[in-house]
């Protein structure tokens, strides 16, 4: 009998949970689709029917976190006329689906801590680099158009302030992962929030 595109939908997503769970558990080499047909009680038929190979499937579960981001960016790209305030909801909004959101959480834990990066991810690779110089830029414009406003007070370049930015919130993601139990990342936000314009050279007074 022919399935729906619901039930297919549904399929592709029992898929996509159990890849999830086993690359985040186990890594990226040591997972393999027949674990992952078992992880979600069906055979490897409907793995194949959805993705073309393990490197698609790890693509689709990057895709988790990368989406999000990717939309953020265009999301504070909007809001370049108040600066300080897209900056803001970036900072909020990376740091709040590291702590609520499970699937984008494991994506990324996958990506930094679970993977030996090889030439067969060169697609994954390439979305991930553009990515993260797409967000450096963004921080990078933003610190600009800070500046020439008088909203932040500092003689660092914007260039190097938009890489400081970057590795601020990669430092901390790298760290919270790889030690859970070493803070509540969900408690400290708005610590790593007040303590970002700090770097950045904003005044207490100006925030």
């Amino acid at each position: 009998m022919r399935r729906t595109k619901e039930e297919a939908e549904k399929t592709r997503q029992t898929v996509l949970e159990a890849a999830l769970k086993l690359f985040s558990r186990d890594g990226y080499s040591l997972t393999t689709l027949s674990r992952i047909a078992d992880e979600a009680g069906c055979s490897r038929g409907p793995i194949y029917w959805h993705f073309q190979n393990k490197d698609d499937l790890y693509e689709a579960v990057l895709a988790y976190s990368q989406d999000p981001l990717e939309q953020l960016v265009s999301e504070c790209e909007a809001k370049s006329d108040t600066p300080i305030e897209a900056m803001d909801h970036f900072i909020e909004r990376w740091l709040g689906l590291l702590a609520t959101d499970r699937r984008y959480r494991q994506s990324f834990e996958i990506l930094l801590n679970k993977t030996e990066l090889t030439d067969a991810m060169s697609r994954t690779l390439k979305r991930e680099r553009l990515l993260t110089n797409s967000i450096i830029t963004l921080f990078q414009n933003l610190v600009e158009r800070s500046k020439a406003e008088g909203l932040i007070t500092t003689q660092e370049s914007a260039k190097e302030l938009g890489l400081l930015s970057y590795t601020y919130l990669m430092g901390i993601t790298q760290t919270w992962l790889f030690a859970p139990k070493l803070f509540s990342l969900k408690q400290e936000a708005p610590f790593f929030q007040r303590q970002f314009w700090t770097l950045l050279g904003r005044r207490p007074e100006e925030q």
